[in-house]
């Protein structure tokens, strides 16, 4: 069952509810796509069209940003859980360590995917890891042959919203996986390039604010989330 927040509709699922349909999805002829929205992303695509129906058109859309939460409960719908995208990742890599999943890695700054490849394989033992790509690239087609050369059966695509999912959408078929997945920061993080928010913050859906306090030029940016919220009382007012 999907949950429309604001003209998003995601799926009304657990971590590891959605980490097991993620595994299924390896079974089934691909290509298939997964997004974890957040409000700035649900923004995005209310502005861009060829973004939202990709948005729409995947396969597995999960609420990455506490404001998607609080927004589907202003709403009259709420949601069972916030599931980050990178804790989405890391529960889906537990499963794929422990059946011999192949996984790529493409995005960040050159070197950062190798590194985070390292810390990968020692978090999760047995994951496999077959290659791995930086985001700084200027032609598709290379990446797209590297990836089906390999072997991979999930990617990890970090290049940015909107234009991982674009990305995704043009090439995914070309690069023979079946599950890619929009995710982009989280190859910085995996790295060690950038901290996460301490597990309090992260229970208390503070990470946003933790962010701040690290990057207080992320404040315009930040500004945007009350705005939402807003426009999903006004929704509500309105009946819809």
């Amino acid at each position: 069952m999907r949950v429309d927040v604001l003209g998003v509709a995601f799926d009304n699922m657990t971590l590891t509810e959605a980490a097991d349909r993620a595994m299924a999805l390896l079974d089934e002829t691909g290509p298939h796509l997964a997004v974890t929205p957040n409000p700035e992303i649900v923004q995005r695509a209310a502005k861009d069209p060829e973004f939202a129906r990709i948005l729409a058109g995947a396969d597995l859309v999960i609420p990455d940003g506490i404001g998607v939460i609080y927004a589907a409960k202003i709403l009259g719908r709420p949601l069972k859980e916030r599931v980050p995208g990178i804790d989405f990742a890391s529960a889906l890599m537990d499963r794929m360590a422990r059946t011999g999943r192949r996984l790529y890695l493409l995005g960040a700054a050159p070197g950062v995917a190798e590194r985070a490849a390292e810390h990968l394989r020692t978090a999760h033992p047995g994951l496999v890891i077959c290659g791995s790509h930086d985001g700084y690239f200027q032609e598709d087609g290379p990446v797209a042959a590297d990836i089906r050369d390999k072997g991979a059966e999930v990617v990890f695509v970090c290049l940015g919203f909107p234009k991982q999912e674009k990305w995704i959408a043009a090439n995914g078929a070309a690069t023979g996986a079946k599950l890619l997945i929009g995710l982009g920061g989280s190859l910085d993080v995996f790295a060690g390039e950038v901290e996460r928010a301490p597990e309090s913050f992260q229970r208390l859906g503070l990470e946003w604010l933790y962010r701040l306090i690290k990057q207080p030029a992320r404040i315009g940016r930040m500004a945007k989330l009350p705005l939402f919220l807003v426009s999903a009382a006004g929704e509500r007012l309105r009946g819809k």
